[in-house]
């Protein structure tokens, strides 16, 4: 029985959604802006702070978010989204509280787990909220939690970083998060399942079953493929560029973090809303635009970063990373639309948990980590640690490269696995 206090209004589900997101964007980030002082405090090598940003976070997220996906097509997900939420709040305030690594590496599972609760069902929700021809820039507009939260996470922590100390900047990061998931659990109705979609919404298909659809459809797997390798560069970068500005241009924390919040949210929002808001335009007479638009955008941002990282000026280095970024992030509502569009009503929160599991994994968890490797390798081999750094980061957004030949390939494949759809011969 629902709330009185609850409303069935599709804004209103989307803003305090997109607000819980972008607290779990921030609570995931916000230690990538306190690389250099836990750095020194624990004395820990760019491979040990690339665990701790990456594979600490997807180790238990993985595959706990299918789990907790599994019930949410059964169960009421908005509860699922609140108690999540509230539990990773609670334990990114831990992070800010631990005496050691090994203390700090268990806090940050921890809001793995929390997020592993309360983010899976997130687009499920809101795709039976919004009809599939508005889809696209839904999931654009649910999909700024990470340029918010980048800039949020990154301004906000290395500001109470540098004034209180990095443990306040955990403690403060956590308390938005208990208060919104109070806001989703009294306010935001549950809306019916497959509301704006046709045939059977009751019953619920197999894990295998949503596998076997990703298989099925050729554009499925090269949007996940190719989304995973830019998630993998993008987590990699945000992960250390603050670090990169403190070590090659001698920038303080605060200002190390303002440079890092800006370029990842300003630029990095453009982006994500105009990739959306072109695909849903060009889409219907064009359903290949959910492919091309982000495949063409990887394309031109993979050069500029690649040549950014070049700079030994910081002005220079500034201006091509944001024209990149405007080009980054375009891939991220086109995929998250189009896949939730390729999916039965009751597959949606298992399909998410199952691409966020291996976003989790193979982009947040092994991003960091390989850029971290290269780091020390390089300065092993006698460079600088910001010219490491740099050259780690500009061999990372290769992959762009390889990531926006996937979208390109799946161009070929999306109108026809669309029609196929909403046709119901798969």
């Amino acid at each position: 029985m629902e709330l009185r206090t609850r409303r069935d209004s599709p804004w209103l589900a989307l803003i305090l959604l997109t607000g819980v997101a972008t607290v779990g964007f921030i609570d995931r980030i916000i230690v990538n802006v306190l690389v250099e002082p836990i750095k020194t405090e624990f004395g820990l090598t760019d491979t040990q702070m690339g665990l701790l940003t990456g594979l600490a976070f997807a180790v238990l997220n993985v595959s706990l978010g299918i789990v907790v996906a599994r019930v949410a097509e059964r169960r009421r997900r908005l509860t699922l989204i609140a108690f999540g939420t509230f539990a990773w709040s609670i334990a990114t305030a831990l992070c800010g509280m631990v005496s050691n690594w090994i203390q700090l590496l268990f806090a940050r599972i921890g809001v793995g787990v929390g997020e592993a609760v309360g983010l899976p069902a997130n687009q499920s929700v809101i795709a039976d909220y919004f009809p599939p021809h508005r889809r696209a820039t839904a999931m654009s507009v649910l999909l700024l939690a990470p340029p918010i939260g980048a800039f949020l996470g990154s301004a906000g922590g290395s500001w109470i970083g540098q004034e209180f100390g990095w443990r306040m900047a955990f403690i403060a990061a956590a308390v938005p998060g208990i208060i919104l998931s109070i806001l989703v659990f009294l306010f935001i109705v549950e809306p019916p399942r497959g509301r704006h979609d046709t045939g059977d919404v009751e019953t619920v298909p197999s894990v295998g079953a949503v596998l076997e659809r990703f298989w099925r459809l050729p554009s499925a797997r090269h949007l996940v493929i190719g989304s995973t390798l830019a998630s993998m560069v993008g987590f990699g970068l945000n992960a250390f560029f603050a670090a990169l500005m403190m070590r090659k241009f001698e920038l303080s924390l605060l200002e190390a973090g303002l440079y890092a919040g800006l370029l990842a949210s300003f630029p990095a929002t453009i982006s994500v809303l105009a990739g959306g808001w072109l695909a849903d335009r060009l889409g219907p007479k064009r359903p290949s635009a959910y492919a091309l638009v982000p495949g063409i955008s990887l394309l031109i941002g993979f050069p500029l970063y690649a040549y950014a990282m070049t700079m030994d000026a910081l002005v220079p280095l500034l201006v091509l990373v944001t024209i990149a970024a405007l080009f980054q992030y375009t891939y991220l509502g086109c995929t998250y639309g189009t896949l939730q569009n390729m999916m039965h009503p009751r597959m949606r929160a298992t399909a998410s948990a199952l691409v966020n599991a291996v976003y989790s994994m193979l982009g947040g968890g092994l991003g960091p980590l390989l850029i971290g490797g290269l780091s020390d390798h390089f300065q092993a081999g006698g460079s600088e640690a910001g010219q490491a750094l740099a050259m780690a980061m500009m061999v990372a957004v290769f992959f762009y490269l390889w990531a926006g030949t996937h979208y390109l390939l799946a161009a070929r494949h999306v109108g026809p696995d669309l029609a196929t759809v909403r046709e119901g011969r798969i």
